[in-house]
């Protein structure tokens, strides 16, 4: 698998539905071992409760701006992840629109590639920072 933004995303944003700037943008630290990437995955409830290892909080400075005459980048400042003790390997990252509720928090995109992966918690547990990559969160291309 490779960085991909989930397709549902693209539809929601087809649609008019999709506010980057406005809406309260996050990443989940995952656990592959407990959660597959699939194209037919819509909403934070599709990714299983011990897949997640921890929970970044809302994005800041985001931005979506035209980066080529057919690319459009969001991006946002770095961020922290905390994680409690014992807990395992992070080998990807999937950011995603919180609304409140797991059940209408829709995915964005799922990144398995990055500088900062894989991760290893800290064994007492701790904040580890995360930076985003120099080419932003994502890129939509034409």
């Amino acid at each position: 698998m490779s960085n991909k933004i989930y397709p549902k995303a693209y539809e929601r944003a087809m649609k008019g539905g999709l506010d980057l700037l406005n809406a309260n943008v996050k990443c989940i630290a995952v656990d592959t071992a407990a959660y597959t990437y699939s194209d037919a995955h819509e909403f934070l409830s599709s990714v299983a409760g011990g897949a997640i290892i921890a929970t970044s909080g809302n994005m800041a400075n985001k931005t979506v701006a035209t980066v080529t005459t057919d690319d459009v980048r969001f991006d946002c400042d770095d961020f922290n992840f905390t994680f409690t003790a014992a807990q395992p390997t992070v080998e990807a990252l999937i950011y995603y629109v919180d609304t409140g509720s797991s059940a209408t928090s829709y995915l964005l995109c799922y990144k398995d590639t990055s500088a900062s992966l894989p991760l290893t918690p800290p064994p007492g547990g701790g904040t580890v920072p995360n930076t985003v990559s120099a080419n932003g969160v994502m890129e939509w291309r034409n």
